[in-house]
């Protein structure tokens, strides 16, 4: 029933087969591991752009902060200032009217 295999092949040949696939199936691996080390030293030069771009906008943002608590501080001033000068011009006022 099972009758046994047969080669028909020197065992070289086989062996030069095997081989051949290998090292084809080898260069295949090492141009996919070159394609993705490429892929990541593009991400890593981008994370780094990005990277140095977020530190630019912190420091804009700190300026555009630091500039806001100033104004904040000159306008409550300047309404203290006008709380201060608006009885002065109506006493001023009172007393050339009735003087």
């Amino acid at each position: 029933m099972n009758e046994p295999s047969t080669v028909t092949y020197p065992t070289a040949d086989i062996l030069k087969r095997i081989e051949d696939k290998l090292d084809s199936n080898h260069k295949e691996v090492n141009q996919k591991l070159d394609k993705m080390s490429e892929r990541l030293t593009n991400l890593e030069v981008g994370q780094a752009k990005l990277t140095e771009k977020v530190e630019g906008m912190d420091k804009r943002l700190e300026r555009v902060e630091n500039t806001q608590d100033t104004l904040v501080k000159e306008v409550s001033d300047l309404k203290g200032f006008r709380s201060l000068i608006l009885p002065l011009i109506i006493g001023g006022i009172s007393a050339i009217i009735g003087g």
